[in-house]
């Protein structure tokens, strides 16, 4: 295909807009069926104990009410493994829902109540009784590390103390995260149908081979006799990368009755049965020369877990493999609460983790005297320092380059609180930003049709992220037809398997799949046709074929054949000889009131390294909505737990603060746009996470250099930036 034919690389349109702005695209939500029943769920008032009486007469009774479940364990549901046990189930909570009387945590699933309608089962749900044998929670992290040993030395480059020994400058500074909880803007939703043994499943989910697996596994069933069937999500960010106790119930209740039923969470259930973000404590200590070059990194995180789970929010992360540095030493441990099991985040341990370690740079750099851009060009690792392998490709100083040229960066200008406007003092600040892919083997099927048309599917996922879009560029440019000829389906187990839609890996990974299927059947299709002396083109040499509709619906017309379709299969190389990360660099200016405390974001720039560019319009969304989930993390997310009771105090979106138009600038994203030659035969790296990344520490770091203020805890807000200013005295403020 000619250089103008190719449509790779260009800003188009998402094809799924239309029947999104029409309200006319299918969420689970609004999956009908025949006889539908509804499930409502009944959840702990307590945070640690145990049940010791249920009185649901009034329930059964309840109009329309067609069954009541207990915490009894009759609902015939096998134990499914956890994805963070050893044997790396698909289940976000690995303990079986409604098998006992022991309460893990606020919000546990007790009761369930099935009825005709949903109201008729929030009625019956609402008069059910419960009486508990109440204990005392442990939900401070604070606590929990007074009770839990040091934790493993997960990275040791060098010797850290000889490190410190020669450094000129050190920095050590402790930082913290709070717990964040996804609210992706659906809310997740199950509708199960059985057929004598075989179950279909609607689940809002970023996994439908996982739901499959835990739902074959849960229920006794061979995996072929469950399908799961995920059209659009409306967001998941995590809270639907696993599979939750909610799904295998409402294939519970759909078997009890007999009759198909939809179990959909509330937006309070949400922030107690998805998972969260759990909270963080960091210790950052760095040594450097004169210079500014790095003698010493060291790194401590604590994170908190259920006692059910072993999640890690790995904090050190970035830190093991950003910079160069001789002696480095990461530890992270975990400490146990009783909360809901916790679960990967966008950009899990990479969002925390270079909150602490970009702002410990900041204060580096202010302690040296050196620019921020200038002391991270110093410690540019060319090769990655935690594995010695060279990577796949890396265009960091070129991310550096661009984004200050763009946001107007001044080196010189690194004086804290010298710059107002009025009444408020502005100041701007930079981070590194960094991901890694998780690299996952995935398979597509590719059809041609003698009407012109074609057809990919893969059991990859729409989570709002362009994938439709994406995969119909990479297809057409092999299949030489537009994007508006190519159907994609996604989002059904029966087609071929894909890895979840986590961890940044759907382009990289499972659009070489999608491109393989396509030159499958692209060449397929010719080698026949070159054999056949009945066709025009026998004989013909391939490479000088220009394929396309023409091409193909000749073929097939002369066969007689209505279609011809092929598999195609990408296998990620585990043992690759190339480290693979995305790269960036984060650009923020905040306004900050003088009186009040109150910061504003006033504009960002992100300059990003993410291979080759599939579509620059759905990338550019993508790093648009990371940076401004960096923005919602450095300034106002925050889930708040009752010390004493374990609930969340704000489960809701009028009390759990998310960024609306009003708080969010100018945000600006530029590409590198240099294609991986590593990764696949795309030569894409992701997008969804590494807008996150950085984005914080970029506006805290904007905030210091504003007002001389260090605030080390998130969210940055005014009660904390005053009290962190107290000490100068609010008269001299940033005088």
């Amino acid at each position: 295909m000619s250089p103008e034919q190719a449509w790779i690389g260009r800003p188009l349109t998402r094809v799924d807009g239309p029947v999104k702005v029409t309200g006319t695209a299918m969420y689970t939500g609004d999956t009908v069926l025949p006889d539908l029943a509804h499930a409502v769920l009944v959840q702990s008032t307590v945070a640690k104990g145990r049940i010791l009486e249920t009185d649901v007469a009034a329930a059964e009774r309840a109009p329309g009410v067609l069954a009541v479940c207990a915490s009894d364990g009759s609902l015939g549901i096998g134990p499914v493994a956890s994805f963070y046990s050893a044997d790396g189930g698909p289940m976000g909570d690995g303990r079986t829902p409604l098998s006992d009387a022991v309460i893990h945590h606020h919000g546990q699933h007790v009761a369930m109540v099935v009825a005709e309608s949903r109201e008729q089962a929030v009625a019956g749900a609402e008069s059910i009784r419960m009486r508990y044998r109440e204990e005392a929670p442990l939900t401070r992290i604070e606590d929990a590390i007074a009770q839990t040993p040091p934790g493993r030395e997960d990275v040791v480059r060098g010797d850290l103390a000889t490190g410190l020994a020669v450094a000129d400058a050190t920095v050590e500074a402790y930082y913290e995260t709070p717990p964040q909880h996804m609210n992706a803007m659906e809310p997740c939703t199950t509708t199960a149908r059985w057929t004598g043994n075989r179950l279909t499943v609607y689940d809002s989910t970023q996994y439908v081979f996982g739901v499959r697996a835990a739902l074959a596994e849960a229920f006794g069933l061979r995996p072929e006799d469950v399908r799961v069937l995920s059209g659009f999500v409306g967001g998941g960010f995590g809270s639907k990368g696993t599979v939750w106790p909610h799904v295998l119930l409402a294939a519970a209740a759909a078997r009890l009755v007999g009759r198909p039923v939809r179990l959909a969470l509330t937006r309070p259930q949400m922030f107690t049965s998805c998972g969260v973000r759990p909270p963080t404590r960091q210790r950052v200590v760095l040594g450097a020369r004169r210079d500014g070059r790095l003698t010493a990194i060291a790194h401590d995180g604590t994170t908190a877990t259920s006692f059910g789970e072993n999640v890690v929010e790995n904090t050190g992360g970035p830190t093991a493999m950003l910079y160069a540095c001789p002696n480095v030493t990461i530890r992270q441990r975990i400490v146990r609460l009783d909360m809901q099991p916790p679960t990967f985040q966008r950009a899990p341990g990479r969002a925390p983790g270079s909150f602490a370690l970009e702002s410990a740079l900041d204060e580096l750099a202010h302690e040296l005297r050196l620019d921020p851009v200038e002391l991270r060009l110093r410690n540019h690792a060319d090769t990655d320092p935690s594995s010695g392998r060279p990577w796949s490709g890396k265009h960091l100083r070129e991310c550096y380059r661009l984004g200050a040229e763009r946001f107007g960066w001044d080196p010189t200008d690194r004086t804290p609180g010298t710059r107002r406007d009025g009444d408020v003092l502005i100041g701007s600040g930079m981070a590194s930003a960094t991901h890694e892919m998780d690299p996952g083997p995935a398979a597509a099927y590719a059809e041609l049709r003698v009407d012109g048309t074609a057809v990919v599917g893969v059991a990859s996922h729409e989570i709002g992220t362009g994938t439709y879009t994406v995969f119909a560029q990479i297809a057409a440019d092999v299949l030489g037809i537009g994007p508006d000829r190519i159907f994609v389906r996604l989002g059904d187990s029966e087609l071929p398997e894909a890895p979840p839609s986590i961890g940044s890996q759907t382009v990289a990974y499972v659009g070489p799949a999608i491109r393989r299927a396509c030159e499958s059947v692209r060449d397929d299709l010719l080698a026949g046709a070159l054999a056949d002396p009945e066709s025009p083109l026998y004989g013909r040499e391939i490479a000088g074929i220009e394929f396309g509709p023409d091409t193909f619906v000749g073929e097939l017309s002369r066969i007689g054949s209505p279609s011809i379709s092929a598999i195609g299969h990408a296998h990620p190389d585990a043992g690759s000889p190339y480290a693979v990360h995305s790269f960036g660099a984060q650009f923020a200016e905040v306004a900050v009131d003088a009186l009040t405390g109150v910061v504003r974001v006033r504009r960002m720039v992100g300059a990003f390294d993410i291979g080759r560019v599939i579509n620059p319009r759905t990338a550019r969304s993508q790093l648009l909505g990371g940076m401004t989930f960096g923005l919602a993390q450095a300034l106002m997310e925050a889930t708040t737990i009752d010390p004493r009771r374990g609930h969340v105090v704000e489960p809701h979106l009028a009390g759990y603060h998310l960024p609306v138009n009003a708080d969010v600038g100018a945000l600006d994203v530029l590409f590198v746009d240099v294609p991986d030659p590593h990764i696949g035969d795309v030569g894409a790296r992701g997008a969804g996470e590494i807008g996150v990344v950085g984005a914080a520490a970029a506006v805290a770091n904007a905030v210091f250099h504003a007002t001389g203020v260090r605030v080390r805890t998130l969210p940055i807000a005014p009660d904390r930036v005053v009290a962190a200013g107290s000490g100068l005295g609010w008269g001299d403020f940033g005088e």
